[in-house]
């Protein structure tokens, strides 16, 4: 496509900057010469009216102008559905992507062409902000705010912020000498004295506060809010080496939880203070108390946080922090019951933690039994929990709900996985897919971990970028789904050393959630690896579609209440949703 852009923009008219008010183009004749004659110009006249119009791209209407343009770029307008499979890992919780050079290139020739082009790309190029917390960031941000034709467009925006340095223990100048040339390399002092510095300002002048307040105010159709941590390979390096050598730390500290809270609260605040209409936000590392607190610190009055919550669709969130997890998720408690009863109009909601830290809370302590109306995807990861208490959750919302994640959840003892198989497929009236990556039992799950004697970080190192490149502060859509992207056979290895790691994980997810979304039923082929070979379970127990005989099903899935293998997952999560006909009714489950 970048070369008819070329075409386009050499045909078109002169471009319009992105500072102009957007318009249509208008196309006039020039004036006849003040002594021409009547004759002339009716015979002028007459001649241009037999003329037919040429054809060309301006004639074609903005739809078909749009079509063209998703070659380009995809379509905006063409996300995944909040209620399907590949919603987490594809739009809440995955990293934005830097769009392709000549993908660039093309569109923004595509916008050079004319007026009308102009408009029409901009919707696709400022679909999705990303801006980095950092100066050359947020001045990036606060161009875009100050243009309303561009700012329209915007309908979701990515915060990516940075580790930030602890007061008083930002000596990075007299650590780094120390280091030089060794495991670590030669490492520029400057650069990390540049960062602190810009951190120290950006905080202390309140430019971020004033430059979010400003942005979500301008972006008035904006839908979705992701908060995403951020480190260079110049963090990384640093964080990597003092977290494995004792004594460093007293010199240097970068901390998460920190940087966490005050991007929280200021752009709480920003919500706030525009009455944004913003209905989805995500996080995939949250500090537990920062994050959250983050909202109630931001001195409004709890009815303006209610009146934010109350406009929530979607809250997709996994906690990072890993130490004394249970104590800080259960202060939290109250809160999570302020926000889920507010939530009326949840339809998706994710709340996940560590896959090597699962949370030991009763699932109610943080959901309080609330029952939302119109949800239609719910998910947990890495939770203890018994049987009934997954039942209890999905019976509540049985006549809506279309998806549920249960990833890394763990059955207690006394709680077998079958009775959890058994109730989601005869008891859900509406559910299209089940995700069960790397469920098990509780006692096995402990027992690897004490014989692979890993010692995991209380917080581990990385976000999902390891570059520092500020051409990383993009607009654009950025996604392009990728069919080849369809590989299972490594997403679910239980002895995974990077498990610990969240970018490793979500990635395996997406790959995991693309092929079960868009290759349906027969993405794994059918279920002749179960234990009993005997039965045919792509059909149903008998003619009329009664489920009285799922217990020979159930027997047939080969719980052991031990373990569960990956392929006795990928067959339990096609079994729980398989449709079954009633020849008798033609009514299809």
């Amino acid at each position: 496509m970048s070369a008819s852009s070329a075409s386009l923009s050499a045909a078109g008219a002169s471009g319009a900057p992105d500072g102009e008010e957007e318009e249509e183009e208008v196309w006039a004749a020039p004036p006849t010469d003040a002594c021409a004659t009547a004759e002339t110009t009716a015979a002028a006249a007459a001649a241009a009216a037999a003329t037919p119009p040429k054809a060309g791209l301006l004639s074609l209407s903005n739809e078909l102008l749009r079509e063209i343009l998703d070659y380009i770029e995809g379509d905006p307008d063409k996300l995944v559905n909040l209620d399907r499979r590949a919603y987490l890992s594809q739009e809440s919780f995955r990293p934005p992507t830097m769009p392709e050079p000549s993908e660039a290139e093309s569109l923004g020739n595509f916008r050079l062409a004319c007026r009308r082009f102009a408009g029409l790309g901009a919707i696709h190029q400022f679909a999705r902000v990303t801006t980095r917390f950092s100066r050359k960031g947020l001045d990036r941000l606060d161009n875009i705010a100050g243009q309303p034709h561009l700012a329209k467009h915007v309908r979701k925006f990515s915060y990516m912020v940075p580790y930030f340095y602890s007061e008083g223990r930002e000596r990075v100048q007299e650590l780094l000498p120390m280091l030089q040339g060794g495991s670590l390399g030669d490492l520029d002092v400057r650069h990390y004295l540049d960062k602190i510095r810009e951190q120290k300002e950006i905080v202390a002048t309140q430019h971020d506060r004033r430059v979010l307040q400003k942005a979500l105010a301008a972006f008035t159709s904006l839908q979705h809010v992701q908060i995403l941590r951020v480190q260079d390979q110049q963090d990384g390096a640093l964080i990597h080496f003092i977290r494995h050598h004792d004594g460093f730390d007293r010199f240097v500290e970068l901390t998460w939880p920190r940087a966490c809270l005050h991007s929280t609260k200021t752009l709480g605040e920003a919500l706030l203070a525009a009455r944004s209409p913003c209905s989805r936000f995500s996080s995939p590392m949250l500090s537990p108390q920062s994050a959250i607190e983050g909202i109630v610190l931001a001195e409004h009055p709890p009815k303006s946080i209610s009146t934010l919550v109350e406009r929530l669709t979607c809250l997709e969130l996994h906690f990072d922090d890993g130490t004394d997890l249970d104590n800080k998720m259960r202060e939290l408690s109250g809160l999570f019951k302020t926000v889920f009863t507010a939530a009326k109009n949840m339809q998706a909601v994710h709340i996940g933690f560590p896959s090597h830290r699962p949370l030991s809370l009763p699932l109610e302590d943080l959901f309080h039994n609330v029952r939302w109306e119109k949800l239609l995807a719910f998910g947990i990861q890495a939770w203890r929990l018994d049987a009934e208490e997954i039942i209890a959750v999905a019976r509540r919302h049985r006549e809506r709900l279309k998806g549920l994640r249960l990833r890394d959840v763990l059955l207690k003892e006394g709680s077998m996985w079958k009775d959890v198989l058994r109730f989601l497929r005869d008891d859900m009236l509406r559910l299209d897919w089940v995700s069960l990556r790397r469920i098990d039992y509780a006692a096995h799950f402990d027992e690897q971990w004490a014989n692979a004697g890993v010692e995991v970080p209380d917080d581990p190192p990385g976000g999902f970028s390891d570059s520092d490149d500020e051409d990383q502060d993009w607009v654009g859509h950025g996604h392009a789904m990728n069919g080849d992207d369809d590989d299972d056979d490594d997403d679910d290895n239980d002895d995974d050393d990077n498990e610990d790691h969240f970018h490793d994980d979500y990635h395996d997810d997406y790959h995991d959630d693309y092929h079960d979304d868009y290759h349906g039923d027969h993405a794994y082929g059918n279920y002749n690896h179960l234990h009993n070979h005997n039965h045919d379970y792509s059909h149903p127990p008998n003619a009329t579609g009664n489920t009285n005989d799922t217990g020979a099903f159930v027997d047939a899935l080969a719980d052991d209440g031990v373990m569960v293998t990956y392929a006795q997952r990928k067959a339990w999560e096609k079994w729980v949703v398989r449709r079954r006909w009633c020849p008798e009714h033609h009514v299809q489950r």
